[in-house]
């Protein structure tokens, strides 16, 4: 009897959605970061120089410090999952029966009855011993550990592309639209990134995008009238 693979594997499509989701909430970061940035400035009167230089800023800026904060914690969890890795490697040589065992349990624990799940523990284990003991009791595919790089350069990438839409309203705006058209497109871009959010997570959009409008609404509105004060 030949058994490849019993318990599906999502992971793949699992992965490509966080990342997705990850993009997303970090242009979502730039939209209300770089808006409320402008807002300020915007209120004191500022020039569209002025309001470039300052846009320009807060986006390099902001979007190196989200790249150095993704760059950090995904370097810990690759850390930590080569640590798990590495022992459970180290299991597998040192007690290879009892290894074994401890998988067939796991695979019963899942509902297949003992004397299948021993058949898919062994068959597994001799094609692969690390990476069924890894994906099934670590929840870990060797092949897949995240690259601290590619995390820190999507999330760099990101927020840049969600700063640039209030920074170019803004700046491209007339003067005496530029705050009203600010805050309709980033309303509007937020609306689009709540509403994807929302699809990807498999939550109500309504709440997301309100939650979206309303953060980025209460921000712009602050800071704008900080500005006047200084205008």
């Amino acid at each position: 009897m030949t058994i490849a693979r019993t318990v599906p594997e999502p992971t793949h499509l699992a992965a490509k959605l966080n990342w997705l989701r990850a993009g997303v909430l970090g242009a979502n970061d730039g939209i209300v970061s770089v808006a409320g940035l402008l807002m300020g400035f915007a209120g004191a009167q500022a020039s569209p120089r002025a309001l470039l230089i300052a846009g320009l800023a807060g986006l390099i800026s902001g979007a190196f410090s989200m790249a150095g904060g993704e760059y950090v914690s995904v370097s810990t969890q690759k850390d930590t999952e080569r640590a798990a890795l590495e022992a459970q490697n180290n299991r597998l040589s040192e007690q290879p029966e009892n290894e074994l065992r401890t998988l067939a349990r796991g695979y019963e624990q899942r509902g297949l009855s003992p004397d299948l799940a021993k058949q898919v523990a062994q068959q597994l284990t001799n094609h692969d011993a690390l990476t069924a003991h890894a994906e099934t009791r670590l929840g870990i595919r060797p092949d897949e550990i995240t690259s601290p790089w590619a995390a820190a350069a999507s999330s760099f990438i990101a927020f840049a592309l969600g700063a640039f839409i209030p920074l170019m309203l803004m700046v491209t705006s007339p003067l005496s639209w530029r705050v009203a058209a600010t805050i309709a497109g980033v309303e509007l871009a937020l609306f689009l990134t709540g509403y994807v959010s929302s699809k990807l997570g498999g939550a109500d959009p309504g709440r997301a995008i309100l939650r979206n409008i309303l953060v980025a609404t209460l921000a712009m509105a602050v800071t704008y009238v900080i500005g006047t004060f200084f205008a």
